[in-house]
């Protein structure tokens, strides 16, 4: 099935559990003002909350991925008080928030260039796939301003003495830079894009869902802390209730059999 949310957010979600959420603003090369994102928002939490849904894609209509801020909205917040500027800011880390912990896994599938929000997008997803030509930047200086909202997943993504330079510089970095980078997990040329997103889903699908789902938590719960006791107990105790769990069972036991799993068509 389909829709249309307010301000050209489409939402698919197939037959075959696969969820798709365009930026269907080609106009504008899928930039986003406040609308878009509380759609954004709405979406993503639709798709993580949907039983159906095992794999989610994020796509940009026409040339680009995203341009990130939308020239009006940008125009509109040059006039806001500081309160206006921070319950606007915190909509945009609430969306790139839901996005990052949608317990379903996501792929970015970047055909064109992301700029600013759009390289954030790109990050808060788990998987991301590009085609040679995109180009990114985040040029958020180049304006007097700061990458700040996006700084968790873009820092996540590509680590901090990367940032050192592009969040300093605001220049442009081609999809190869990204690709080295660690920002585009693959790339591909623009031919070749919905073959390297097929093979990328059907290596989802063939995961045990709550196995995705639990896998994604654990290195939301052990990313970036250091090696305690604590940390070494709930690792323990999260293998320990998957393996006890039916699909962790079922999974086990297709294994020994030599036969597929409940979960793979």
């Amino acid at each position: 099935m389909s829709d249309i949310l307010p301000n050209d957010i489409l939402v698919e979600v197939a037959d075959t559990g696969v969820a798709t959420v365009t930026m269907n603003r080609g106009d504008v090369h899928n930039a986003f003002n406040e609308q878009v994102i509380a759609d954004l928002t709405a979406a993503f939490r639709r798709v993580g909350e949907d039983p159906a849904v095992r794999v989610v894609l994020l796509r940009g209509v026409g040339k680009s991925f995203s341009a990130g801020a939308d020239l009006s909205w940008m125009k509109k917040m040059a006039g806001y008080s500081h309160a206006e500027n921070l319950a606007d800011a915190m909509g945009l880390a609430t969306m790139l928030r839901t996005l990052d912990e949608c317990p379903k896994p996501t792929v970015a599938v970047v055909q064109g260039p992301a700029f600013g929000g759009g390289v954030g997008l790109v990050s808060a997803c788990d998987i991301a796939i590009g085609v040679e030509t995109a180009t990114f930047a985040l040029s958020e200086v180049r304006l007097g301003i700061i990458p700040a909202a996006i700084s968790p997943y873009v820092i996540a993504a590509i680590g901090e003495r990367a940032c050192r330079r592009y969040f300093l510089t605001g220049e442009r970095f081609s999809a190869a830079e990204a690709h080295r980078i660690g920002l585009l997990h693959e790339l591909t040329s623009a031919e070749g894009l919905e073959e390297a997103v097929a093979k990328t889903v059907k290596n989802l699908m063939d995961s045990a869902p709550t196995a995705v789902t639990a896998a994604k938590e654990l290195i939301r719960a052990v990313a970036r802390r250091p090696l305690t006791d604590d940390v070494v107990r709930d690792t323990a105790e999260r293998i320990a209730r998957q393996r006890a769990s039916a699909e962790g069972r079922e999974g086990v036991g297709a294994f020994l059999d030599k036969r597929t799993p409940s979960w793979r068509s």
